[in-house]
């Protein structure tokens, strides 16, 4: 359960300050690239990109993995005898409910942990399982041999396994950005740096623990969110109307949006970016959230909040403010300035 938990501190990205950088892993500017989905596609696709990739990205190695990629997600609940429908069915009941009994991923059980909840809307998930049953699922370079040398060869099944390599895109396909419109444009900015963010602070957690993390976060996050900035020739940033650390105070307009954000959640919906444009300039804002492993960094002290955390988070932030969500509560929000 220990690698699985790290989600939960994916909140903590929030709170980092600018101390000097130490070392951390270079970023390169094709390393973390999101799928480009245009509006013709299938919409499943997009939200699994958004609210899966996290942790099952095709674009991971092996050993940094910490949960299993879709595509093997697909081959385990995808059986010759099973309809479309029974198969949407199926990834809905678990996702609401994670249980080793409902899970058909025993050895991901035991290298990974049981996956936690995180509130989706029913129609998201449902979006998501149609996509995956009837397209071509992006695969990690390595899964081929990993599957062969687990499994021998691949079971025929329903629907398009597919052979996509890396984050869905073809063979043939180039990485212009110019070919995504605006709203797409900064989904992946926000994505591709949640996912650097991700990356470093999870092989820290696996190194050195949970604790340490804080340690890791309050020096680092920000250097590496300014280092993606520079990648993408934007400003991009993560504030809260409720920030940790007070640099990540969400302005006057920004707090509007957090709030824009909240009604969405509130009402069950899946939120949707806003961007609104000043000449060339492009102004993007997408929300961050909280799940149930975010709460033992932001939720109620005594409760999910443990007194040790507690007081490192306070040793580095006396006057945190990010405490008392609850799940799928808007944690802050990304703020993205980029040109046309």
């Amino acid at each position: 359960m220990k690698t699985v938990s790290i989600i939960f501190l994916l909140g903590l990205l929030m709170a980092c300050n600018s101390k000097p950088k130490q070392s951390y892993s270079p970023i390169e500017e094709n390393s973390d690239e999101i799928a480009m989905v245009t509006s013709q596609e299938h919409p499943g696709k997009q939200l699994m990109v958004n609210n899966c990739y996290m942790c099952h990205n095709p674009k991971a190695s092996e050993n940094d993995m910490i949960a299993p990629p879709m595509v093997a997600v697909k081959m385990h609940y995808l059986s010759e005898d099973l309809s479309k429908a029974e198969f949407v069915d199926e990834i809905i009941s678990f996702l609401k409910i994670p249980s080793e009994e409902k899970s058909k991923m025993p050895g991901a059980i035991k290298k990974f942990g049981l996956m936690p909840y995180q509130f989706y809307p029913e129609n998201t998930i449902r979006q998501i399982a149609d996509y995956m049953f009837d397209h071509e699922i992006a695969e990690p370079e390595w899964f081929e041999e990993h599957y062969k040398k687990m499994h021998g060869d691949r079971p025929t099944m329903k629907g398009k396994m597919g052979r996509g390599k890396g984050m869905g895109m073809g063979r043939n396909q180039e990485d212009n950005s110019q070919q995504l419109s605006i709203e797409e444009r900064g989904m992946q900015m926000a994505q591709a740096t949640k996912a650097e963010l991700g990356k470093n602070l999870m092989g820290q957690i696996q190194k050195n623990g949970v604790i340490a993390a804080l340690d890791f976060c309050n020096i680092q996050a920000m250097p590496l969110t300014d280092s993606m900035s520079v990648v993408h020739k934007a400003h991009i940033r993560r504030v809260s109307d409720k920030p940790r650390n007070p640099k990540n105070k969400a302005d006057a307009v920004e707090l509007q949006h957090v709030q824009t954000f909240k009604n969405q959640i509130a009402a069950g919906k899946e939120p949707t970016p806003i961007v609104t444009t000043k000449g060339e300039k492009v102004e993007f804002y997408y929300p961050i959230t909280t799940n149930s492993m975010c709460l033992r960094c932001h939720g109620t002290p005594r409760k999910e909040l443990e007194a040790l955390t507690l007081t490192n988070i306070l040793k580095h932030y006396p006057d945190d403010k990010a405490t008392g969500y609850g799940e799928n509560e808007v944690r802050g929000i990304w703020s993205i300035e980029f040109s046309r």
